[in-house]
């Protein structure tokens, strides 16, 4: 490779497709379980594709007002992505908290305090889906489906009786319950998006 062709120099190291995903309040930095759970699902599903992943990095903590840091460094790694693997397909999800950080830089339902890294017009046509999976703007009534730049493209789970994104759940332990079929599920969807 000549010196100066940088393109495919970052291109070479580039998955085919890479999944930005943030974790649930209170869990363990990284992707998460259901974001771990979703992730080999999908990597089941699309033949001899190579599948990166990025665990957003936030505090996923009580403090709700933290989210903004999760989009901004999730709006940061798409952006780096965008930029430096311009051919990879890339697809976003986020569980409970880490669903709401996804909402941030889609837009859905309102821009938070403290987001400051908008994603640039052109990313929509790098993201091939997003998988939402108990999604507090799914209780105001504005999942991601709704979404006119992002709506054919993403799933919004949210089991019954989760009180996280139902108006009327009262199932606590739904809200726990995402890994497995629903994950599984989102992956089918994501896979026939690919």
């Amino acid at each position: 490779m000549p010196i100066g062709d940088l393109t495919t120099a970052r291109a070479d190291g580039c998955p085919d497709i890479e999944v930005t995903f943030a974790r649930g309040t209170g869990e363990a930095p990284g992707v998460g379980r259901v974001g771990q759970a979703f992730i080999d699902s999908l990597r089941g599903k699309v033949g001899g594709r190579s599948v990166g992943a990025y665990g957003v990095n936030y505090p996923a903590t009580y403090d709700f007002l933290a989210a903004a840091d999760g989009a901004n460094d999730a709006s940061a790694h798409i952006q780096f992505m965008v930029d430096n693997c311009p051919d990879t397909r890339l697809v976003l999800g986020g569980y409970s908290q880490g669903a709401a950080v996804i909402d941030v830089i889609s837009a859905v339902p309102f821009p938070a305090i403290g987001f400051n890294n908008p994603l640039p017009p052109n990313v929509p046509d790098h993201v091939a889906g997003i998988a939402a999976f108990g999604n507090p703007s799914a209780k105001l009534g504005l999942p991601l489906t709704m979404s006119p730049v992002w709506g054919g493209r993403s799933i919004d789970l949210c089991n019954g009786g989760d009180p996280i994104c139902q108006t009327d759940g009262q199932n606590v332990a739904a809200h726990s319950a995402y890994a497995g079929g629903p994950t599984n599920q989102a992956a089918n969807f994501v896979a026939g998006l690919l």
